[in-house]
This record gives structure tokens, C-alpha cells and sequence, in this order.
């Protein structure tokens, strides 16, 4: 079984003490700029950025700029970081970067003896306080040319502040302009920092243009270029909808109803939802990136919402040791969760102890 064979290095005192007045400046620019700066990389006699002693390029008190950003974010502040990633935090939708930190996230067959690490979990950001760098195997994004030597917090995300979501960038150029995004920010309303996590009744509310603001970094995966692989951006369809809509997990694939059919683990997009809807998707909803994957990370590959590679969800973690994501039906006898859309387990045999 396989065990977190990496440690989480601590954040330094200082950065950990100077996220407090960073706090108003994301919120209303209120704040100190020294939260994130420092303007002679010196303070009381010792190096405010020991790795960079003549100082780095934007004058951050961190050396990398995720580093800057987890002293606030990493445990608190949305938590996108957590210390164990056998306990992660409670997801707030875009997932948990401390899956990076696995060993094995392999549950296919034979997965203990083919260990795939937790570099395959998501995004490859580079922050050496926590121990991930740069993606070992991509030079570039999936489907993409965004370097992956230079991702961070900072690629997706203006640490100034904008009225985006989750301060997003919008089109224009990202990366002191060694990138170009053309998509704008999607638009979606995402969980507060505090109080409780994702959950059927309490989801991310997406309601439009999230795939295309992927396909800033993705390109190659979506309709523009034809190398589609699944649908991304495009209308479900009445029976794709209807599908959605009754199925109620593996052991009740038509009892559902579309009153209560929102399932947080695979969401779609569409104008009219928010973060305390229950109701399901008309034909008109959309499928989007989101409705699959993760944005950071998971203890699945490729960010997955659940793990593709399994028969069961209850298999998942039991060849690898990562963490298992939870079962939104809770059932010993539940599919991979494609079937929400596509219910190819309708023919299984249910048996009193699992499925046949």
C-alpha cells in the first residue's frame, strides 16, 4: 500500500505573519503591500528572501510566487494546500493541491505494482515551501504551449485582484507576457474561504464559459482545432439531460427526479444556477470541463472528480493507499460516475453483498 513519502516543508515565520493585512487587499485593495513585497529585501538585519539575495524580480518576499500565495492559502484562507493528503481538507470545488504530494494514485488493476505519483494528479505548480516543482514529464500543458516550467498560482490567478471569479484572468496577456489567454474569465460563483464544504446542497454554482477559458492552456482538447475528445462547452441535450435527472446511482438508475438530481461531484453549467441549487440540467445546460475534472488537483489522475481507472468507487484508494474520494451515493455497488450522464451500468446485477 502505498505511503506519503514526502514531507511538507514549513512555510517561513515571516510570510506566515505577513498574510494577515494581504488579506483585504484581494478583497477591496485596502491592504499592505507588504503582505506580499518587500522593498529592500531586508529586515532586521537578515534577508527577507534568503534564496534570492539580490532580491527577485517583483520584489516578493518569497522567491516563487505560489509561496507568497500558500503562506495565506496552503491550511487557511480555502485551504487549497492541506498537510496530508490521506486527510484533505473540505473541498471548496477546485480540488486540493496536496494530492501532488502521493506516492501512487494508480487503483487500476494491478496498481500497487505500477505506482503513477501524485505529479500526475493536476497542476503542476512550482513551490519549493511545499515540495512540488515543475511537471517531471509535460515541457507544456495538455492539449497546449503553456510552459510548465513557469506555472503558479499566479498563471490562472491575479494576486491584485480583479471582480472575476476566484480572481481568474480574463483575455490578454498572463506571465509578464510570455503567455496570451484569448478566452475571458468564466462565469461562476465559487464557495466562501470559510464555513462549510462542497455538497449537493452547497455546490459551486458554474454558469458559463468555463470550458472556453480552459482552452486558454488546453486547446487541443476542445472543438476548435478537432481534436475534441469528449464534448466540452456544448448543450447536453434532452437525453443527456433526462439521463442526469433519474439516475440516482448505480442501484436506482430512474428513481431520480430533476427537482433534486444536482450532483456537486459532477456538475454541468447553466445560467441559472447557484450555490444553493438542487435542480438538475435541461437540455439546454451544458457540459464543461469542470463536469470531469478538477482544477488543481485530486487523488485521482488527470484531476479527476472520481477515479476513471475503477470498476467501483468503493476500489478506489485500496491498490494505491491515496486517499479515496468519497462516494456521493454511498454504496458498495456504485459505478464509475460517467454513468450520471451516459448510465451504461443499467444492466448490472445487483447482489445483496456488491455487484455480480
Amino acid at each position: 500500500m502505498g505511503r506519503l513519502n514526502k514531507i511538507i516543508i514549513g512555510v517561513p515565520v515571516l510570510a506566515v505573519l505577513m498574510c494577515f493585512p494581504v488579506l483585504a487587499y484581494h478583497d477591496a485593495g485596502v491592504a499592505h503591500c507588504n503582505g506580499c513585497h518587500t522593498m529592500h529585501n531586508s529586515q532586521d538585519g537578515q534577508l527577507v528572501d534568503p534564496d534570492s539575495p539580490n532580491g527577485n524580480a517583483w520584489l516578493m518576499v518569497q522567491s516563487e510566487s505560489s509561496d507568497v500565495c500558500l503562506a495565506c492559502h496552503a491550511t487557511r484562507l480555502g485551504a487549497v494546500f492541506g498537510d496530508d493528503p490521506l486527510n484533505p481538507p473540505a473541498e471548496r470545488g477546485g480540488g486540493n493541491f496536496t494530492f501532488l504530494l502521493e506516492d501512487n494514485i494508480n487503483d487500476g488493476h494491478a496498481g500497487a505494482d505500477n505506482p503513477i505519483s501524485g505529479d500526475a494528479a493536476g497542476h503542476n505548480i512550482i513551490s519549493a515551501n511545499m515540495g512540488v516543482a515543475a511537471d517531471a514529464t509535460l515541457t507544456t500543458a495538455p492539449g497546449g504551449t503553456f510552459p510548465a516550467g513557469i506555472l503558479s498560482c499566479t498563471s490562472c490567478h491575479d494576486p491584485h485582484g480583479n471582480g472575476d471569479f476566484r480572481l481568474l484572468y480574463g483575455a490578454g496577456p498572463v506571465q509578464d507576457g510570455s503567455y496570451n489567454f484569448t478566452a475571458p474569465a468564466p462565469d461562476a460563483t465559487g464557495l466562501g474561504l470559510f464555513g462549510p464544504g462542497e455538497s449537493e446542497s452547497n455546490p459551486t454554482a458554474y454558469n458559463d464559459g468555463m470550458s472556453d477559458w480552459r482552452a486558454n492552456c488546453h486547446g487541443d482538447y476542445h472543438a476548435i482545432n478537432g481534436n475534441l475528445r469528449h464534448p466540452a462547452g456544448v448543450a447536453l441535450g434532452g437525453s443527456i439531460s433526462t439521463a442526469y435527472n433519474l439516475y440516482n446511482g448505480t442501484e436506482d438508475i430512474s428513481g431520480g427526479t430533476q427537482a433534486t438530481a444536482y450532483l456537486a461531484e459532477v456538475p454541468f453549467e447553466d445560467s441559472t444556477v447557484t450555490t444553493d441549487s438542487t435542480a438538475g440540467p435541461s437540455a439546454n445546460s451544458k457540459v464543461a470541463c469542470i463536469s470531469c475534472h478538477r482544477a488543481h488537483a485530486t487523488s485521482a489522475p488527470d484531476a479527476g472528480r472520481w477515479d476513471f481507472s475503477v470498476t467501483l468507487l468503493m476500489e478506489d484508494g485500496h491498490e494505491s493507499g491515496s486517499y479515496p474520494i468519497p462516494d456521493p451515493y454511498n454504496s458498495i455497488n456504485q459505478r464509475s460516475l460517467c454513468n450520471k450522464c451516459h448510465v451504461k451500468d443499467a444492466g448490472d446485477h445487483i447482489a445483496d453483498g456488491g455487484v455480480e
